[in-house]
Formats: structure tokens, C-alpha cells, sequence
């Protein structure tokens, strides 16, 4: 038997009635416990045979992992519907087949680049990379297909590479690992995130398709109830030896982080986590970090956390464009109970635009429309408790019920107070907060709240320009916003859409601003998901019309449940009908 159970007590599988059933997290799938370390040892005697898997091998495994992703939909939804207690909640249902067809999304997308890879040596690009003015390379990414252009009308994305990585460079150093077959093998413990069921099989098939290394999937213990479906859909490359899947705490986690047997490792979680993990816990872990001697001396990438700042540049806005976007504010801060790491968290607006209030008022509004949900990621409440304790005139909304929290805005925080805890600590919970700066204009404003994100702002992960494009005929607007584009200093930026975009779409890299060492990670080292295999990037920028014809994704949707099924079936099959099928049901919304 092949998944590991590691000491399956503590673990447990929610039952059909919500509550905890006494069995192993495994379940029928574990038939005896293999150790950690007889896990390993298979890892690295397969480690060669993976590097030396040829490209129709691979795209052959992939393909069956595909067609066993999609006989599970409907057990994945209510596994994680249940675990997150929102079985009855129409946008929770929508939201997890959003994030089912997520999952299959960057499969088909990895399987249409290795194809690409077998016909033309590379993953294909829409456009050769170009050089701005200031000679930084960029590389238009999206739209790639007719397909593309129906389904995200007016969305563009583009990746800015590193400063000196010129175009001839960004096409050579496209698919690294595959244009150097004969590179030695390696072992990757892939420590999953606990908030989102998706993001371990990503991170999984990222090391092993992009980075080109056997892994070691260790699973947090607040999605290990995933791990039967995971052992049957990644089924092909566990029996090959190339994937080992692990349940367990921290102390499981540092013995496999420790282990001579791992050659790298790839977090997704918080910096805190990260630090424990480099350096140790306690006095001592901070000890060692002052000193510059972390315990570890193997390569650590990581996705950790996000202070992500939504920048709203005053316009002339309408009393329906002051409820859409309040709308798509707050399901933004909905998905996920608040619970991502690029969830809003600070609202930053001109403190004398006359439309300030009047959003922040119809964005409680929505949110009083919207019912809570539970708070299910361990610590939000004692989280949410320490924000409202130095901020309690926080305005709170909706009707919690035992075991919820509420919508939670705290209005007006100091821009000045960079300690301010708003600024300084990632909530992971039902809040967000607003700041106001004082700025002549928008142009002005621009430039303000850009160097406040990038000066007062913990993490780098994401961040959020929402502007009208009446604004943008102003030619001194036009130019800060420009700038803005150039100097935010985050891996990916959207444009009037949530920079859920950027991790969704799938072909951009997906990690923190460059710059992150082991002494002051903030949002994380290296990149992850990254379709198109680029190397060397700075930033992705991904952008949106402020007004959307067709936006059937938010709280006040009336058919969220049925376009996440759509969208599931679309990325799954990628067919004219299962399209044709989903705009119908968009417009319907």
C-alpha cells in the first residue's frame, strides 16, 4: 500500500452527519502504515527514473490523472463542503466547483504545455516577448485562445521578467528542466496549504511536471480528510514510484524537513510556519534567525501569506458603479470565509473623495445581504478577537451563527500608524480594513498609495487597482497609473478584478515580489503553478474592464451553484459545448 498514515488517531474523516467519525484519516484506502522514511527511500530510488520519463510518457500519465480528476467532482465538493460546514449555502457550493475546476484547469493547461513541448520544444506563447522603453522584457500571456477571448471579455495578462533577462533569454530559458534532460533527480517534500483543497495537488504536479522532482505531498491536517480522493486521482504516478502522499502535525513536518532523504522543500502557509521551519521554534528559532544559522541547509521555496492592498483611485463614479464594485468587494472578502491569502485586507482610498464613505456604506450593505459562514480555519477566532480588541469600533454585518464570525470593516485605520495591526499582521478571517491618504488629486493619490503598499504594507503576494477609465482619460492619471503598473513591488497585480485571476488562469508564475531570503521572507521565495514555464519573472499584471458585461460570480448571484458546476465541466473537458453551456448559464445569472 502506498499512502503513509502517520499516527491516523488524531486524524479524523467527518462523517455523514457532521460530525467526527472514529476512523482513520485513510479510511479503506489504508491497508498497513508505511514509515515515513520507507516513503523516502522509494522517492529517491525513483528520483533518476522520473528525470529520465520521456515527454509521451508523461503526458500519457498526465492524461489518466486528468480523466480520474474528473470522476471525482462530486465527492470532492461534498467532502469539502462538509468539512467547511457550508453543505447548505448556494454560494460555498458554487465557490467549491469553482475551485474543483480550478484544480483541473492547471491540469488541462500543464498537459496542453507538455504537448506543445513534444511538438515544439516549448510551452507556446500568444506573442514573442517584447521590450518596454526601460528595457524590461515582457510577455503577453492571456488571452490565448478564441476561447479565452468569450469567456474573459476584456481580460489581458502580461508577465514583466526580471530586470536584465532579455527576450532572447525569456524564450531559452522557457521549460528549463526540459531542455536539460540529463540533470540529476531530486526529492520534494510539498508541505500543503490547509485552506484551499486545491492547492496541494497543484503545488504536487508543479514540482513534478515543472521543477522535474519526485514528491513527498505532506497534507495539513485541516484537509487531510482529501487524501483518499488524492491517492485515487494521483494513482499513475504513485504506482511508478514518482509520489508519496503524508498526513500529519508538526512534528511530522520538521521530521520530513530534517530528513537527509529530502532534497528541497516547497511550503504553502504562513511565515510563521516558514520560520519555525528554518530556524526553530521559540526564543531559540529566533535566536538562530538573528544569528544568520538556520537548521536547514537544503533549498525552502515558499507562497506564504499577504497584507493585499485594494487601491480604489477616485473617479467619477455612478450609483451603479459604487454598487457593483462594492459588490465584487465583498465577495472578495466572502470566498473562503476570508480565509486566502489574497483576500482583501486594506481598503485604500483619497481621503477627499466625496465617494469614500458612500462605498464603504454600500459595501456593508452587500455584506449584510450575504449570510456568514463558518469560521473553520483553526484560529481565525482568537485571530479576528486580536483585531477587534485594538480596533473596536470595527463595523460588523450579517446574523452569525453559533460556531461564525461576522463581516467585519474597520473604517478610517491611520496610514501613519505603520504598526498599526491592520497593516502589519494578515487577518485570515471575515475582516478587512480601510485607510484614507490625503492626496491634490488622483494622480497624486496614485503615487501616495503606492508607496504606502510597498513601504507600510506586510507581504508582497498580490495586489489590486480598481480604477475607472474615465479616470484614465486624464492624461496625468494615465501616467501615475502607469507608474503605479512599474513600482508596486508584488508578484502579481490586478486591474478591476480580484487577483484570484492570477492563480486561476494558471499560465503565469504565481509567488511573492522577488527580493524574499530566508532572514525576511514576507510573502515567500520562488514561484509556483506557471503553466507556460517561464523563468525569471517579476511580476504578472492581469487586467479587467471596470464595468462587466456578464459577471455571474458574486454573492448576490442568483445561479452561483450551477456556474460553478459549468465551470468545472468547461475546464475539464475545455469543448465548444461545455463553453456554450457555461455563457448561457453566466448570462442567466
Amino acid at each position: 500500500m502506498t499512502a503513509i498514515a502517520v499516527k491516523p488517531e488524531r486524524l479524523v474523516t467527518p462523517s455523514g452527519n457532521g460530525a467526527a467519525a472514529p476512523q482513520p484519516v485513510f479510511g479503506t484506502v489504508l491497508q498497513e502504515t508505511l514509515h515515513l522514511d520507507e516513503a523516502l527511500s522509494t522517492l529517491q530510488t525513483h528520483k533518476n527514473a522520473w528525470v529520465a520519463t520521456g515527454i509521451d510518457e508523461r503526458i500519457a500519465l498526465l492524461a489518466e490523472i486528468r480523466q480520474r480528476m474528473a470522476a471525482t467532482g462530486e465527492r470532492w465538493v461534498a467532502a469539502v463542503l462538509e468539512a467547511k460546514g457550508t453543505t447548505d449555502d448556494a454560494f460555498g457550493t458554487g465557490e467549491e466547483w469553482a475551485n474543483y475546476a480550478l484544480a483541473q484547469r492547471w491540469m488541462r493547461l500543464l498537459h496542453r504545455s507538455l504537448c506543445d513541448i513534444q511538438r515544439y520544444g516549448r510551452p507556446r506563447l500568444p506573442a514573442l516577448p517584447s521590450t518596454r522603453s526601460d528595457e524590461q522584457v515582457t510577455v503577453r500571456i492571456f488571452p490565448q485562445t478564441l476561447f479565452d477571448r468569450m469567456l474573459f471579455m476584456g481580460v489581458t495578462g502580461e508577465v514583466w521578467m526580471q530586470p536584465g533577462v532579455t527576450a532572447e533569454e525569456t524564450l531559452e530559458r522557457q521549460a528549463a528542466s526540459y531542455q536539460q534532460p540529463a540533470h540529476p533527480g531530486q526529492v520534494a517534500l510539498v508541505l500543503g496549504a490547509g485552506n484551499a483543497a486545491f492547492i496541494p495537488i497543484d503545488d504536487a504536479l508543479h514540482q513534478l511536471f515543472v521543477a522535474d522532482r519526485v514528491v513527498l505531498l505532506k497534507l495539513n491536517p485541516v484537509n487531510a480528510y482529501l487524501a483518499p480522493l488524492l491517492e485515487e486521482i494521483m494513482q499513475p504516478l504513485v504506482q511508478r514510484g514518482f509520489l508519496r502522499i503524508a498526513a500529519g502535525d508538526a512534528a511530522e513536518g520538521a521530521y520530513l524537513c530534517a530528513h537527509p532523504a529530502v532534497d528541497t522543500i516547497h511550503l504553502t502557509g504562513s511565515d510563521k510556519t516558514f520560520e519555525a521551519i528554518v530556524f526553530g521554534s521559540g526564543a531559540e528559532g529566533q535566536q538562530r534567525k538573528a544569528e544568520r544559522c538556520p537548521l536547514l541547509d537544503k533549498p525552502v521555496s515558499a507562497e506564504l501569506g499577504n497584507v493585499t492592498p485594494i487601491i480604489v483611485v477616485p473617479g467619477p463614479w455612478s450609483r451603479r458603479n459604487l454598487r457593483e464594485q462594492a459588490l465584487h468587494l465583498a465577495t472578495w472578502l466572502v470566498l473562503n470565509a476570508g480565509c486566502n491569502c489574497i483576500s482583501e485586507r486594506v481598503i485604500v482610498q483619497q481621503r477627499e473623495w466625496p465617494l469614500r464613505e458612500p462605498l464603504l456604506a454600500a459595501l456593508g450593505e452587500a455584506l449584510s445581504r450575504t449570510p456568514t459562514h463558518r469560521a473553520y480555519y483553526p484560529g481565525a477566532a482568537e485571530r479576528y478577537s486580536a483585531f477587534l480588541e485594538a480596533h473596536p469600533d470595527a463595523r460588523r454585518f450579517g446574523d452569525p451563527q453559533p460556531g461564525h464570525l461576522p463581516w467585519t470593516l474597520i473604517p478610517d485605520i491611520d496610514p501613519a500608524n505603520r504598526n498599526d495591526i491592520c497593516f502589519t499582521a494578515e487577518a485570515f478571517c471575515s475582516l478587512v480594513a480601510e485607510t484614507a491618504l490625503p492626496a491634490s488629486d488622483p494622480a497624486d493619490f496614485l503615487d501616495r498609495a503606492v508607496q504606502f503598499a510597498n513601504e507600510t504594507l506586510w507581504g508582497t503576494l498580490g495586489a489590486t487597482i480598481i480604477v475607472h477609465p474615465r479616470s484614465l482619460a486624464d492624461r496625468r492619471t494615465a501616467d501615475a497609473f502607469k507608474r503605479a503598473i512599474a513600482t508596486l513591488r508584488y508578484g502579481t497585480i490586478t486591474v478591476n478584478h480580484w487577483l484570484g485571476y492570477g492563480y486561476y488562469l494558471g499560465l503565469s508564475p504565481w509567488g511573492a515580489y522577488p527580493g524574499g531570503d530566508l532572514y525576511d521572507v514576507q510573502s515567500g521565495i520562488g514561484m509556483a503553478n506557471n503553466a507556460l514555464m517561464l523563468d525569471g519573472a517579476e511580476k504578472t499584471v492581469y487586467r479587467a474592464p471596470f464595468h462587466r458585461l456578464i459577471d455571474p460570480y458574486t454573492v448576490q448571484s442568483k445561479r452561483v451553484a450551477e456556474f460553478g458546476r459549468k465551470l468545472a465541466a468547461y475546464d475539464g473537458r475545455g469543448s465548444l459545448g461545455s463553453l456554450a453551456s457555461l455563457l448561457w448559464t453566466s448570462l442567466r445569472c
